[in-house]
């Protein structure tokens, strides 16, 4: 039975579910965001997914990245799939844009997440779901 690491769940927010992953927006406004994990038990890295949840799970971070970069038009996207801290098999997927605060290092670790506004974080949600769900 799938369960959601307890450190996903505490630190990203549910926007929808797509056929293989879950997918999440992590709670730092400083940078669009999104996480997916594939809802399958056990799977730590790509390889471990069947070939068929492999293909799915490309399409699927396409089809996500294609989100932030409609809603926020970032500069570059940056995917990856690194669990040195979570072992479940998620995927980052992260707009950036010169000048943002880790830019252009890595966000991972970079420093403390920047909690959003009132309101922000429930219109950053549905405005990812709304493209999300119209594909």
């Amino acid at each position: 039975m799938f369960a959601l690491d307890p450190i996903l769940d505490r630190d990203t927010a549910e926007i929808c579910v797509l056929p293989l992953c879950r997918v999440r927006l992590m709670r730092d406004a400083r940078y669009p965001w999104l996480v997916l994990v594939p809802a399958r038990e056990g799977i730590v890295e790509i390889g471990d997914l069947a070939r068929e949840d492999r293909v799915a799970l490309m399409d699927e971070i396409v089809l996500a990245s294609r989100a932030i970069e409609e809603l926020y038009e970032p500069a570059k996207m940056n995917v990856a799939a690194i669990g040195n801290i979570v072992r479940q098999l998620h995927v980052h997927i992260v707009g950036r844009n010169d000048g943002d605060p880790a830019w252009p290092g890595p966000v991972w670790g970079h420093s403390a997440a920047v909690p959003y506004a009132d309101g922000a974080l429930a219109a950053a949600v549905e405005g990812i779901r709304a493209i999300l769900g119209n594909e």
